[in-house]
Order: C-alpha cells, then sequence, then structure tokens
C-alpha cells in the first residue's frame, strides 16, 4: 500500500514538475504575431519640375493605414493606404521656365505594398532569439498613385523606397517612424492648371521609363497592434 502511494505522489509530482516546466518554456520564448494592423500620419512633399532637390520643401499633411505581415523577426511585408497632398511653385526656382510663373496644390492617393529588412530581430526582447525593442529597416516595392482633377486624372505605378524605425512599446503594441520617396511614371502630378505653365516636359524634353518623372515623398509615423499569434507546443 506504501509502495503504491508512493509511486501516485512521485507521478502526481512529475506531473507539476513538467507543467511547471512548460509554463516556464513558454514565458521564457518570445511568443510571435503573424500581422501587425495600424494607422500613421505626417507630412508629404513633392519632387519635380518645380521642385529638383529641396527635401521637405512646401510639405502638407499625409496619413493612412497599414497591415504588416511578418515572416520571422528580420523580414515583413507591409500594405498601407495612403491620402497626402502635394505643393509647388515656379516662383523664386533657379530653373528658368518657358512661361510665366505658376503654382499648384492636389491630393495623391496611394495603395502600395513594401518588403521590410530589420538589421536586427525584432521583438520584445525577451527568448532565445536575442531579439531587440528598436530596429532600424529599409524598405522597398510597388505601387499605385491616383490623383483626381481638376484636369487630368493621374493614374501611375509608383516605386516606394525608404528607411524607418520601429520601436516595441509593449508586449504587442509598437511604434515606428519612416522616410519613403515614391518614384511614379508619371509627368502629370504638377499639371493642375490648363490656363498656365503646364509642367509636364516644360523644355519639351521627351520622358522614357522613371526619367524625368514626378515624385513624392512621405515622412510618417505609426502605431500597430498584433495580432494573430503563432501559436508553440511544449515538446517535453
Amino acid at each position: 500500500m506504501q509502495s503504491h502511494t508512493r509511486q501516485y505522489i512521485i507521478r502526481r509530482v512529475s506531473a507539476v514538475f513538467l507543467l511547471l516546466t512548460c509554463v516556464h518554456m513558454a514565458a521564457a520564448q518570445e511568443l510571435e504575431y503573424k500581422m501587425e494592423l495600424g494607422g500613421m500620419a505626417g507630412g508629404c512633399f513633392y519632387l519635380g519640375d518645380a521642385n529638383y532637390l529641396t527635401p521637405f520643401k512646401h510639405t502638407a499633411m499625409a496619413g493612412g493605414v497599414l497591415a504588416r505581415y511578418n515572416f520571422n523577426p528580420r523580414m515583413a511585408v507591409k500594405g498601407d493606404l495612403a491620402i497626402g497632398r502635394i505643393k509647388g511653385t515656379t516662383e523664386g526656382q533657379a530653373n528658368k521656365f518657358p512661361y510665366a510663373n505658376t503654382a499648384f496644390s492636389r491630393n495623391v492617393y496611394e495603395l502600395s505594398s513594401q518588403f521590410e529588412y530589420n538589421f536586427f530581430a525584432y521583438g520584445t526582447g525577451a527568448g532565445y532569439k536575442d531579439s531587440r525593442k528598436l530596429a532600424p529597416y529599409i524598405q522597398a516595392g510597388l505601387g499605385l498613385t491616383y490623383a483626381p482633377k481638376p484636369v487630368h486624372h493621374v493614374l501611375a505605378l509608383n516605386i516606394p523606397m525608404g528607411i524607418g524605425v520601429k520601436y516595441k512599446l509593449a508586449h504587442r503594441l509598437n511604434v515606428g517612424a519612416e522616410w519613403t520617396i515614391r518614384f511614379t511614371t508619371s509627368d502629370r502630378l504638377d499639371v493642375t492648371q490648363a490656363s498656365e505653365l503646364q509642367l509636364d516636359d516644360p523644355y519639351g524634353i521627351e520622358s522614357k521609363g522613371l526619367k524625368n518623372k514626378d515624385s513624392y515623398s512621405m515622412l510618417m509615423l505609426y502605431i500597430s497592434y498584433d495580432m494573430f499569434p503563432k501559436y508553440r507546443k511544449c515538446n517535453n
């Protein structure tokens, strides 16, 4: 009887020990999540015939939503739906335009996707993967830009390229900042007045590919929330 009691106690103690081991391992390792959803806000500025080289000139508001799918702590794909306002003027430009000075202002809408590469494994800093709460990254991708009238509806491809940094604010909460340039296949983003100088090839120089095309840049701050955890099993 005592032998059976002893074996029963040993089995129970072993079961409790195994359970505590599994709980400890689950707490020690870093739980990963498949996706993030969030919002972003910041500024947008134009680069083109009326502004070749000056960053943040005539910066206007921009905002949008984002979704990020995390392949692993270093690689992810992000999609965003954003709106920004671009402005420009030929007034005070060093270049001499063939006609009178003009200015423009319009909204641009975009849907794009970018591949991101983190320089460090990104996470809460817990677990065996030596992850870090702060991680800089680079990104590049492909998207669509749409700018409605006043003169022309513009629909063009864009190639977003940029840099960013993300920070794990809490277990499932992320904040970040990124700066991207959207190189477009259109030279009509700055054409908004039919009766004045048209910045669509003002010197009659033929545009090919991305040469002599308009671009715009976005500097955005964002916040996102982790969703859909990647469940793990205790193998002991």
